[in-house]
């Protein structure tokens, strides 16, 4: 897997492209110099954890034959300064489900999952 970055303007500007050729683009927070022409990369970060989340949940749900009418995943992180860096302290995931789920299925599957990404984040 390969990704390329490339600034796209004078300040903090920047586009990402994959090896499929799909793209998105980067910024930082207007009161650092960036114009807020994309998203900041810790909220890419809390995208790609709900991303992946989301993926392996319908999958898995998809798999045992549920039947997904909606689903959404917001994703909140706290963040925390140590020193020069900000870090995520916590972050919630909250899943939306609406469809002839099984409630037990879905729900075993995401306590699989939050239990998987936490013992992950350990290391």
């Amino acid at each position: 897997m390969k990704i390329n970055i490339k600034r796209i303007d004078d300040d903090f500007g920047m586009e990402a492209v994959n090896e499929d050729g799909n793209t998105l683009l980067m910024d930082s927070a207007p009161d650092i110099g960036g114009k807020g022409t994309g998203m900041r990369p810790m909220q890419l970060l809390l995208a790609a954890v709900g991303g992946c989340s989301a993926i392996d949940v319908i999958l898995i749900l998809k798999k045992q034959k549920q039947i997904i009418k909606s689903f959404e995943v917001e994703v909140d992180g706290e963040r925390e300064k140590i020193e020069d860096y900000n870090l995520f302290r916590d972050i919630c995931l909250h899943f939306k489900i609406k469809g002839k789920v099984d409630v037990d299925k879905a729900e075993r599957q995401l306590n699989y999952l939050l239990k998987n990404i936490a013992r992950y984040l350990k290391h």
